[in-house]
C-alpha cells in the first residue's frame, strides 16, 4: 500500500522520534537535555561503551557518529526490529492516536498523477533555464546581472525565462509527447471554454521555479520584463501541486540550512516579502531566508515557520506597506503564541526591501537589522500607542480596553496571563511618565487630606511612602506582601501536589517551568522536579521523590509535607485522587500568579505615589491595598481557616 506523504508527515510529527528509539535504548543522563528534545544514548546498532548515537525531537532524525546509521521514526522500526514499512507505519500510526488510512484506488491514482505531474514540472524549468542562457535570453540575464547576481546565484536557484510567444513551451512539452491534459494540470497554459486555442501562462518573464518541503517543483513566480505590463509579478494557478497559501519559498533550502548549525548557533528562520529577497540574501549568507508568494502571509505558512523554528524572524519592508504588513502578521501570530512558539518582527530602513539594504551596505547592515528586532509584544504596544493622544480618562480607557481586547485574543492561557501583565505594567509606566510633569507640582503631601493620610487603626506605612498610605497589619502580615523565608501553604500545596501527581507536571509544563517562589528551601525542591523533568524522570512518584533525596532536600520535603497535613490540605497528598489533586493545583498556581502579580504592582505603585503624589496614584494603591484583601480571603477560604484564625501554616 502506497502512503500519502501527507498522512506520514502528520504520524511523525505527532510522535517525538526519542519516545520511538527510548523503547529500546538507555539515555545518557549526562549528555542528554530532554527538555529540549535532545538525546543521546549507546548505539544500538553496534557495541559502544560511550554514548555516540543522538537523536533529536525537532528534526525527527537520529545519527550515530561511531557507525554513520542516520534514518526517521519508519527507518529506526524496520532496520533494528524488522518491521515491514507499513508495519513500522501502522506502529507509529498507533503511537499517534491516527488511523491508518483506508486503502483507496482513486487517491493513489491521484498519487501517481501528481508524480508524473511533477515530471512535466521539471521538464518546464529546464526549458526556462535552457531559454535564459541562449540568445533570447540576453535582456533576461543583463536584468539579473544588474540586480547582483551571479551566474552561480542564478544556477543554485535554477533560474529561467520565458520567452515572448504563446506557445514555446507548449509546443516544447507536447514535442516530448506530455499529454496536453498533463500541460493544462500543471497550470501551464491558459485554457477553457471561452479559450479556442490554448497559450503559454508566462511570456517575456524571468522565472522562479518554487520547490515543495522535498525540493520538487511545484510552480513558477514570474517577474515581467517588459515596464507596461499588467502585472509586475505573477504565479502558477493553484493546481493539484500546488496551493499558494500553504507554500513558502526556498522553504525546502532554508530548513537544510537550519538543520546544519544556523538554528544551534542562535539563528533562525527569516521571513521576508519577495523571491528578489530571499535570493539576495542567500547570495549574501543569510541562507535561512523564505518568502510567501506575493500575498500577505497566512496561517499555514506561520505553522510552516513555527516548524522550523520557535521563534521566527518576520522581516518587512521600510514603507507603511511594510509596516501594515507587519501588523497584520502580528494580528495572525496573537491567538497561536505560547511557550516557545513566538515571533520577532525586524523593521528595515525606510524604502529600503533586503534585496537594497545587502546590495549598498553589505550583509553587516542586515545583521544590524536582525539584532534590532523586536519581539510580537513590543510590535503591538507601537501600533496601539505611536501617534496617540490619550490627555483623557476616556482615552486613556480605550487605549486600556484594546489592549485587553488583544491580549485576551491568545488561546494559551499561561501566555495570555503573562501579556496582560506585560500590558498592564506598560500602561501604567507608559500614563505614569505621561502626566508626572503636568501633575508633579499639585500633588498632596501628608496631612493635606485628612484621614486618608493617617494610618489605619493597628496597620502600618507602606516602605517608601513617608507616611502616605495605610496598610492594615493582616496585609502587612501577608505571604503576598511579606517575602520572608516563612513556608506559605499555597506554595507548599503548588510543590507538594507536582511530587505526589507527576501527571499534573507535563499538565502544566509552562508554570511549572516558569514558577516563582518566594521560598528559598521550596525554590530547592522546585529545581529537584526541573532536574528529574530535564532527565525524563518526572513521570513516576517514586522518581520525583528520589531526585529530592539525591539534592539533599529530604528534610525540606518532609517539612513541607508536614506543612500540607497540618493545613489539611490533603487534595495535594499522595492518597488523593488525581481529579482532587488537579483542582487544588490549579487553585494554588492561580493564587499565586495573582499574589505575584499584585506584590509587583505594588511596588510599581508605591514607586509611582512617591515620583508623583497624585490622587490618581493614591488612589491606585487603594485599589492594589483591596485586590489584595480579596486574594486574602479567597485563599484563607480553600485553605479551610478565617483571617483571624491565626493557624501557625498561614504564611
Amino acid at each position: 500500500m502506497r502512503f500519502p506523504p501527507a498522512f506520514l508527515d502528520e504520524i511523525r510529527d505527532r510522535v517525538p522520534i526519542s519516545s520511538v528509539i527510548g523503547q529500546r535504548v538507555a539515555w545518557d543522563r549526562r549528555k542528554t537535555n530532554a527538555s529540549r528534545g535532545d538525546y543521546w544514548a549507546c548505539c544500538p546498532f553496534h557495541g559502544e561503551k560511550s554514548p555516540s548515537f543522538h537523536c533529536e525531537d525537532k528534526k525527527g532524525r537520529y545519527h550515530c557518529f561511531g557507525c554513520s546509521v542516520s534514518g526517521d521514526h519508519f527507518k529506526f522500526l524496520t532496520e533494528l526490529e524488522g518491521l515491514s514499512f507499513p508495519e513500522a507505519v501502522e506502529k507509529i500510526a498507533d503511537m499517534a492516536g491516527v488511523p491508518m488510512p483506508v486503502r483507496d484506488e482513486r487517491e493513489e491514482r491521484r498519487e501517481k498523477e501528481r508524480a508524473s505531474l511533477t515530471d512535466v514540472m521539471e521538464m518546464a524549468t529546464v526549458f526556462f533555464q535552457e531559454r535564459l542562457q541562449g540568445p533570447e535570453g540576453a535582456k533576461a540575464r543583463a536584468y539579473l546581472r544588474d540586480r547582483g547576481l551571479t551566474p552561480a546565484t542564478q544556477q543554485s536557484f535554477r533560474l529561467g525565462f520565458a520567452p515572448d510567444s504563446r506557445n514555446a513551451l507548449k509546443e516544447h512539452l507536447a514535442a516530448r509527447g506530455v499529454p496536453k491534459a498533463d500541460i493544462e494540470a500543471c497550470g501551464l497554459v491558459r485554457h477553457g471554454d471561452d479559450i479556442p486555442v490554448s497559450y503559454d501562462w508566462f511570456r517575456d518573464r524571468i522565472m522562479f521555479p518554487i520547490p515543495d518541503s522535498r525540493g520538487k517543483i511545484i510552480a513558477f513566480g514570474g517577474r515581467a520584463l517588459a515596464p507596461d505590463a499588467l502585472a509586475k509579478y505573477m504565479n502558477s494557478p493553484d493546481t493539484e501541486l500546488f496551493h499558494k497559501g500553504n507554500v513558502l519559498y526556498n522553504f525546502a533550502r532554508a530548513r537544510q540550512a537550519l538543520s546544519k548549525g544556523a538554528l544551534a548557533k542562535g539563528g533562525t528562520v527569516i521571513a521576508v516579502e519577495g523571491y528578489m529577497d530571499v535570493i539576495a540574501l542567500a547570495q549574501a549568507g543569510f541562507e535561512n531566508a523564505v518568502a510567501p508568494l506575493g500575498t500577505a502571509l497566512t496561517e499555514n505558512q506561520l505553522e510552516l515557520l513555527w516548524r522550523m523554528a520557535p521563534e521566527p524572524m518576520l522581516c518587512f519592508d521600510g514603507d507603511k506597506a511594510g509596516l501594515k504588513a507587519a501588523w497584520r502578521a502580528a494580528d495572525l501570530a496573537l491567538p497561536s503564541v505560547e511557550a516557545g512558539r513566538s515571533a520577532r518582527f525586524a523593521l528595515l530602513p525606510e524604502g529600503k526591501d533586503p534585496d537594497d539594504l545587502v546590495k549598498a551596505e553589505g550583509p553587516d547592515a542586515f545583521r544590524a537589522v536582525l539584532s534590532d528586532a523586536r519581539p510580537l509584544v513590543d510590535l503591538l504596544w507601537m501600533r496601539e500607542t505611536s501617534g496617540g493622544v490619550f490627555d483623557t480618562p476616556e482615552r486613556r480607557a480605550a487605549l486600556g480596553k484594546t489592549l485587553r481586547e488583544l491580549t485576551g485574543r491568545i488561546r494559551d492561557e499561561s501566555t495570555r496571563y503573562h501579556y496582560q501583565q506585560e500590558m498592564r505594567e506598560r500602561e501604567q509606566s507608559f500614563f505614569g511618565s505621561q502626566r508626572g510633569n503636568r501633575q508633579g507640582q499639585q500633588g498632596w503631601r501628608q496631612g493635606e487630606r485628612g484621614q486618608q493620610g493617617k494610618p489605619a487603626p493597628g496597620g502600618q506605612f507602606a516602605k517608601g511612602g513617608g507616611g502616605r498610605i495605610a496598610i492594615t497589619e493582616s496585609l502587612g502580615q501577608s505571604a503576598m506582601v511579606k517575602r520572608g523565608e516563612a513556608m506559605s501553604v499555597r506554595e507548599a500545596t503548588i510543590i507538594v501536589a507536582l511530587v505526589n501527581h507527576p501527571a499534573l507536571i507535563d499538565e502544566n509544563f509552562a508554570h511549572v517551568e516558569f514558577l516563582d517562589l518566594a521560598n528559598s528551601d521550596l525554590n530547592r525542591l522546585h529545581a529537584a522536579i526541573l532536574d528529574a523533568m530535564a532527565h525524563d524522570m518526572a513521570n513516576d512518584r517514586h522518581a520525583v521523590v528520589a531526585t529530592i533525596e539525591r539534592a539533599g532536600c529530604a528534610e525540606i520535603w518532609e517539612r513541607a509535607v508536614g506543612l500540607i497535613r497540618r493545613a489539611r490540605q490533603w487534595p495535594a497528598l499522595e492518597t488523593a485522587a488525581l481529579e482532587d489533586a488537579r483542582d487544588a493545583l490549579n487553585q494554588a498556581l492561580h493564587l499565586q500568579r495573582s499574589a505575584r502579580t499584585l506584590h509587583k504592582e505594588l511596588k510599581q505603585a508605591e514607586a509611582a505615589l512617591e515620583a508623583d503624589p497624585s490622587d490618581e496614584n493614591f488612589r491606585h494603591l487603594i485599589e492594589i491595598q483591596a485586590q489584595f484583601q480579596d486574594v486574602q480571603a479567597t485563599e484563607a477560604l480553600i485553605e479551610g481557616f478565617g483571617v483571624s484564625s491565626g493557624r501557625a501554616g498561614r504564611a
